[in-house]
This record gives structure tokens, C-alpha cells and sequence, in this order.
């Protein structure tokens, strides 16, 4: 069965950057779009940017100009390089696709991981 494996997360200090990773293994014939959601306390999850199999990006308005999405097909894999941290970015970040696979097309999560951003 397919599923998704992130990686990357942990504490940083409002400024600084990190590097988040979302592996996507199984049998998978086709991977339409990944992306990165998170979930703050108490608030609801949210998109925060995506890409489709091809180049095209989406941003929440809050990360524009500080994150960016990547992948490569290669390794369906999904990056996401967060720069000029800050304490609202603070969240467990979920790594998104929507995959077909040999179970049928579907749309799967990740466990999360953690970013923390201190003031």
C-alpha cells in the first residue's frame, strides 16, 4: 500500500530556514499533485502550498515570497524549502498526494512533522 514518509522538521529560530521532505513509496503508477498542509493549536489545518505533476505551484498568501515547493518525479518525492521563519509558521506540517495506485486512485497523508519557530 502506498503511503508517504516526511521528514525535515524540528526547532528554529524566527529568521532561520528549513527543509522539509515527503517521500511517496508503494506501487504507484501515477502521482497527480503533492503538497504540504499544516495544523496549528487549536486551528484548522491548511493548505500551504502544492504542485502538480508538471510545474505548476500553489501558495497560501501568508508563505508567498518566503516558501518554495519542488519535486522530483524521479523520486516522488516533495520538498519544501521554508525561509524567513516565523513564529506563526510554528505547526505539524502533512504531506499530501494524490496517488493512483494498484489500490486505485486516492488521496493520502503523511503522519506529520514538527516545526517549531521561536521568537
Amino acid at each position: 500500500q502506498a503511503q508517504l514518509v516526511e521528514s525535515g522538521g524540528g526547532l528554529v529560530q524566527a529568521g532561520g530556514s528549513l527543509r522539509l521532505s515527503c517521500a511517496a513509496s508503494g506501487s504507484i503508477f501515477n502521482i497527480v499533485a503533492m503538497g504540504w498542509y499544516r495544523q496549528a493549536p487549536g486551528k484548522q489545518r491548511e493548505l500551504v502550498a502544492n504542485i502538480t505533476s508538471g510545474t505548476n505551484t500553489n501558495y497560501a498568501d501568508s508563505v508567498k515570497g518566503r516558501f518554495t515547493i519542488s519535486r522530483d518525479n524521479a523520486k516522488n518525492t516533495v520538498y519544501l524549502e521554508m525561509n524567513s521563519l516565523k513564529p506563526e509558521d510554528t505547526a505539524v506540517y502533512y504531506c499530501n498526494a494524490d496517488l493512483s495506485t494498484a489500490e486505485g486512485t486516492g488521496d493520502y497523508w503523511g503522519k506529520g512533522t514538527l516545526v517549531t519557530v521561536s521568537s
